[in-house]
């Protein structure tokens, strides 16, 4: 049994990447780590959710997802995010997100956390490589240790072979167009890892 605790972070307009983020939990759990799962608060006003089918379905169906907060990095070991792609950068509600945490950085709670991520766009060269790298510059200012998945196991090239993160791709319908679920595991259970290694490296 690990002694990691892990947080999945995501934020999702029409689910995607809360799939993902489920996805991970399995992994970080099949990895032995207590698992926690939580959101990044919706920023969008009202009027363009109900604008959305899809955006508000997944509003409503998630509505009891806890949100994150600065306590769940404090908490925990390791971090993975999900989130979708807004012109090769993070979605402003992550943004946002990530910078109220400089408290704890000008702390030094965030310096080890092993960090991961992934993310979706519409299409095969929609900026999730830029979107995944431009949250890790984010992780390098923590003192963070990324687990990139690198090409550490044949199932990431089934997914689509991004070194950075598992990314997808999806449809105008919201279908994802390749099979990540087990590159998703692959690499939480490689978060997990890195953050046990770094834990007994500290102790």
């Amino acid at each position: 049994m690990s002694n990691v605790k892990l947080a999945v972070i995501y934020y999702s307009s029409t689910g995607t990447n809360y799939k993902l983020a489920n996805w991970a939990a399995e992994g970080g759990k099949e990895a032995g780590a207590e698992v926690k799962v939580v959101k990044v608060p919706e920023l969008a006003p009202p009027e363009a959710i109900e604008s959305n089918a899809a955006w508000k379905a997944h509003v409503d169906e998630t509505k009891d997802v806890p949100e994150v907060s600065l306590n769940d990095l404090e908490w925990a070991d390791a971090i993975i995010f999900s989130i979708p792609t807004r012109f090769g950068n993070v979605p402003a509600q992550v943004k946002q997100f990530l910078d109220t945490t400089g408290g704890l950085w000008f702390n030094g709670k965030l310096v080890n956390k092993v960090a991961s991520a992934m993310t979706s766009a519409q299409n095969p060269h929609g900026g999730q490589e830029a979107t995944i790298l431009s949250l890790y510059t984010t992780m390098y200012h923590w003192g963070a240790i990324v687990a990139a998945p690198g090409y550490t196991d044949p199932v990431l090239y089934g997914a689509g072979g991004n070194p950075y993160g598992t990314s997808v791709t999806v449809d105008q319908n919201g279908n994802m167009k390749e099979d990540v679920k087990d590159a998703v595991i692959h690499q939480a259970k490689r978060t997990v890892t890195v953050a046990e290694l770094v834990k007994k490296g500290n102790q």
